[in-house]
């Protein structure tokens, strides 16, 4: 009689080719495992190609490695230079590995560029069941489709462009539970700074979560990708989805998905992918989802979340002298002062965008909040589709003019405003609402100060000119 088995430890093990272990969990040993799909983007890659150049190695298998230029690359207007040395540099090297490689590459010019964990999911690169690696940590958004997907560092990058494969230590399981129904205004945002808030941002340090629930089951493939993208923000490896009909749907009319009688096969194949009853997880947490409000971060990391009905903590109240100490560190950041409402907070900037709520329902759910409203003066709020076919198909059911109409920006895919890495960046003491998912000190721009939230929230607070409960709108 076979063990009862998680979805991860299905993936885990159906991806091992040895062990120093024996693989299991009292005895897992460091793996070398098989990756189907390896990502790349212009800011991880330079160093690995070059290492690969320096030692006469190859890239092992070039049709199993796609890249795509994003983080750097500017967002205005494509038909002008890179301004940026550093960005022009980073992405003609890019270009240049990957025509010597043999490596697929969606640069400025192609249709299907935009944000490496946005592609890869749109075009049908992203499957179930598949290990998938890129020098980036939010990577663990294409876990949304069962896929066993997690970060890694340059040097891991010029390993697996050259083996195929990656030597990782077995992480533990932990499953998280959304029960309920989550509230109009509730989106898949507030339900992953929920779980933040509630464990830390080291609290999922060694696990991979996998997320089951009524709330999850109930979530479209762009939320269950949100949901999965900041898992890494709670200081998990990875964050899984079992794959099911929603996945399937998504699925089956993309590109590079198969089709006909493969078709039929790989969905038998996928459907098998889930934890098995009576599989264990080691460590387990339950969240109603149909009790929790919009979530709004205050401090400089993600889990100083709260109700945006709530107002700034006081670092008094604090559990631990190191609590005290962050959140007094924090509040002097950020320019708040104990007990101030969250809702009314001005803002000057809001961004829509990145990896994390850069989709075409993310835009959507934006643009619902736009649409007849106008920008608040004195706010400048820019739009940051996720890839050239999320624009155009943005373009296509008009949420560019609702955008434009409103006073927002409509730019090209890209990072932008995610990580200040590009000329979308935060002037000091300037206070942004951003969907984006990292609120880190300087993480926008040196001395920015940024608020996580759901792109409804934000597009609201665009409008209102300052935070803004985004229920009241949807009782408007």
């Amino acid at each position: 009689m076979m063990v009862p088995r998680t979805l991860f430890e299905k993936v885990w093990q159906s991806h091992v080719v040895t062990t120093r272990g024996a693989g299991t969990r009292d005895d897992p040993g460091p793996a070398l495992l098989y990756v189907d799909l390896h990502l790349v983007h212009e800011v991880t890659s330079p160093q690995a190609f070059e290492g690969l150049r320096l030692a006469g190695r190859k890239v092992r298998r070039p049709e199993l490695t796609v890249a795509t230029v994003d983080h750097n690359v500017p967002t205005g207007d494509r038909r002008l230079p890179i301004a940026d040395e550093t960005a022009a540099r980073q992405v003609a090297t890019l270009v240049r590995n990957a025509r010597e490689t043999g490596i697929e590459l969606f640069d400025l010019d192609a249709p299907d560029q935009g944000i490496v964990h946005v592609i890869g999911p749109e075009l049908g690169l992203t499957q179930p069941g598949m290990v998938i690696v890129c020098g980036d940590s939010h990577t663990s958004t294409h876990g949304a489709f069962g896929a066993l997907a997690f970060g890694i560092g340059t040097s891991e990058v010029e390993h697996v462009l050259a083996t195929q494969c990656i030597v990782q230590n077995r992480p533990r399981t932990m499953e998280v539970r959304f029960s309920g129904v989550p509230a109009a205004g509730i989106a898949a945002k507030d339900l992953i700074l929920a779980l933040i808030r509630r464990i830390g941002i080291a609290g999922a340090t060694g696990y991979v979560l996998e997320y089951t629930g009524e709330a999850i089951e109930g979530l479209s493939m762009e939320g269950r990708m949100t949901i999965c993208n900041m898992s890494i923000e709670a200081g998990a490896r990875a964050g899984m989805v079992a794959p099911d009909a929603t996945t399937f749907a998504y699925l089956q009319s993309r590109p590079r998905t198969p089709r006909g009688e493969a078709w039929e096969r790989a969905v038998s194949r996928w459907s098998s992918l889930r934890s098995d009853p009576g599989a264990d997880h080691e460590r387990s947490i339950r969240i109603d989802a149909a009790a929790l409000a919009p979530q709004v971060t205050w401090g400089t990391n993600p889990a100083m979340a709260a109700d945006i009905t709530e107002r700034v903590p006081d670092p008094a109240d604090a559990a631990s002298e190191a609590d005290r100490l962050s959140y007094r560190r924090a509040l002097e950041y950020m320019d708040l002062r104990p007990g101030t409402p969250l809702e009314g907070l001005r803002v000057d900037r809001v961004f829509l965008g990145s990896c994390t709520n850069g989709r075409i329902e993310d835009l959507r759910d934006a643009a619902t909040m736009a649409r007849g409203r106008n920008v608040a003066p004195g706010v400048r709020a820019m739009v940051v589709p996720g890839s050239q076919r999320v624009k155009t198909e943005a373009e296509r059911e008009g949420l560019d003019r609702d955008f434009t109409e409103a006073g927002f920006e409509w730019r090209n895919p890209g990072c932008s405003m995610c990580l200040g890495m590009n000329e979308d960046i935060l002037l000091p003491g300037e206070r942004c609402a951003s969907t984006s998912n990292r609120n880190f000190e300087g993480r926008q721009g040196k001395g920015g100060r940024t608020h996580l939230m759901s792109p409804a929230m934000a597009a609201a607070a665009a409008v209102e000119g300052c935070l803004v409960d985004v229920r009241g709108y949807i009782r408007s």
